[in-house]
């Protein structure tokens, strides 16, 4: 793999309507070990988080608050640097969507959309929904309490009558289709690719992309009155971070991109307006969007009136950030939705980290200090077994390469745990602290195969674990510049002293005896 080959990876940019939490930890720890994974696997990467700060919603939440938009928007967008300070996110642009290369992007898109005749003034009647910055037609609404009308995700819709400008959505139907023909893998999981595609089949209106009623928003060029709607706004940042309008530098290096991580509440912004903005301009369409799943928390939704959202420093305060983002990516396949619990993250520490990787770096790591004088021993002939388990080791890399590339983030971790438990067999069967006395040869060869082992697994384990994965490679003695997934291929060199072993995953230890 060509060591120039780009990779560019995004979140979701947040909202600033509400404060981090889980919701927003979970694509943010996945995007991030996509980042982690293709930069140790020799990709030149760039990895984009940030926030969502126009709108209608912001406008109203300030305003109650008797501060200004772009005052509330500051607070919270800090938030999110510091979820993602909190959480080890490797990202390398962090992008606001009041920031001023932001808004000639945007601007610069608009006049290219009208140029080419996308674009045309209309005026619009209809339901709209504030709290989902989104236009519902009347067959997706759902009758709430008394006979009120609430979007499909439940929330309050108002009528809506305004002078706006139109995108010209329903041109581009059968274009959509052709794309996600043409691109079988440009929207997933499987669940989400037929959802866009059923919608899009069912015929598409055009859709209003400008506002007059507020102007917290990106002013619309050449057109007084008119901000941009915010979800025409928000998706460019894509874009706007890699230096668009400008299609040279980052943008001809990194655009389209490889994979946006999204929410399945907005894959229809993603996976159909994006990419029809996207060509309406005459510009490429991202390579891949996926959407994840959704949370509750012990068995009930996260909402703000329940106060369930989890906040990062909760979450890695109680459980530490590497035993957070593990149980994120392990407990279930990215594009399901699950449930958070305390008993099921305790679960996981408990037996997949303490019991698991972490057992066996202490048992063999003590062996070794014990057995060999705290040197990598040197091996005699591998046996049958020791070889067996080597050739595990070093066949998970191309295995994972394969689970990331489709964000099966649950299956590459389910392989390395495989060669963990067959390291677990193996020095079990082999039983090296009685091998001291009878075959020190054999014990010595034991040693090193499930050593090397061990650096297989950590160098592996770094885009899930960094900080855990730096810790066990500091204690098998690998320096900083032979971390990378090309330095799988140079085995552990024997008489290399270790330093004393230290546990890495301690058990966790309930201390609120109140919890669930």
């Amino acid at each position: 793999m060509s060591a120039a080959q780009p990779f560019f990876v995004t979140t979701p940019i947040y909202y600033v309507n509400d404060q981090p939490h889980l919701g927003h930890a979970y694509p943010t720890v996945a995007a991030d070990v996509l980042a982690r994974f293709m930069r140790l696997d020799g990709r030149r990467v760039r990895f984009l988080t940030g926030t969502d700060e126009h709108g209608q919603k912001v406008a109203r939440s300030a305003e109650a608050l008797g501060v200004t938009p772009q005052q509330f928007a500051d607070q919270v967008s800090a938030a999110f640097r510091e979820m993602d300070r909190l959480l080890d996110i490797s990202n390398d642009d962090y992008i606001r969507t009041t920031e001023e290369r932001h808004l000639r992007g945007v601007q610069a898109l608009w006049r290219e959309l009208e140029r080419r005749g996308e674009i045309y003034l209309g005026r619009f009647t209809g339901w709209y929904c504030v709290r989902d910055e989104a236009f519902y037609d009347e067959s997706e609404l759902i009758a709430g309490p008394n006979g009120a009308k609430l979007g499909p995700t439940g929330a309050e819709v108002e009528w809506l009558e305004e002078e706006n400008y139109f995108f010209r959505l329903s041109a581009w139907q059968e274009r959509l289709l052709a794309w996600y023909e043409a691109n079988p893998e440009a929207v997933a999981p499987r669940s989400r690719r037929n959802e866009v595609i059923s919608f899009v089949r069912s015929g598409l209106k055009d859709l209003s992309v400008s506002r007059t009623s507020f102007s917290w928003g990106v002013p619309v060029p050449e057109h007084p009155g008119h901000v941009v709607y915010v979800w025409l706004d928000a998706l460019i940042n894509y874009i706007t971070a890699l230096g668009y309008p400008d299609q040279r530098g980052d943008y001809s290096t990194f655009w389209p991109a490889d994979v946006h991580v999204v929410g399945k509440d907005i894959i229809r912004f993603h996976a159909v307006y994006w990419p029809a903005f996207l060509m309406a301009a005459g510009l490429e369409p991202p390579r891949r969007i996926f959407a994840h799943g959704w949370w509750t928390i012990e068995g009930q939704k996260m909402s703000k009136s329940l106060g369930n959202g989890i906040p990062p420093e909760a979450l890695v305060g109680r459980y530490g950030v590497d035993p957070a983002r593990y149980f994120l990516l392990r407990e279930l396949p990215f594009g399901n939705d699950g449930d958070f619990s305390h008993r099921a993250v305790v679960g996981r520490i408990n037996s997949d980290l303490a019991n698991g990787i972490g057992n066996l770096a202490q048992r063999v790591l003590v062996l070794i200090q014990r057995n060999c004088d705290g040197v990598v021993p040197a091996p005699d002939v591998l046996s049958a077994a020791d070889e067996a388990l080597l050739a595990a080791a070093r066949g998970l890399q191309p295995q994972l390469r394969e689970h990331i590339a489709e964000q099966a983030f649950h299956l590459a971790l389910e392989a390395i745990w495989r060669v963990i438990a067959e390291a677990d067999r193996h020095i079990n069967d082999e039983a090296p602290w009685e091998l001291r006395t009878s075959d020190p040869a054999r014990m010595r060869t034991v040693l090193y195969a499930l050593a090397e082992t061990l650096r297989h697994l950590a160098i592996l384990l770094q885009p899930f674990m960094p900080g855990s994965a730096a810790r066990l490679l500091d204690q098998l003695a690998v320096p900083p510049a032979a971390r990378q997934f090309a330095d799988l291929a140079t085995p552990l060199a024997p008489g290399r002293r270790l330093p004393p072993p230290a546990g890495i995953f301690p058990r966790y230890v309930e201390t609120d005896t109140a919890a669930s």
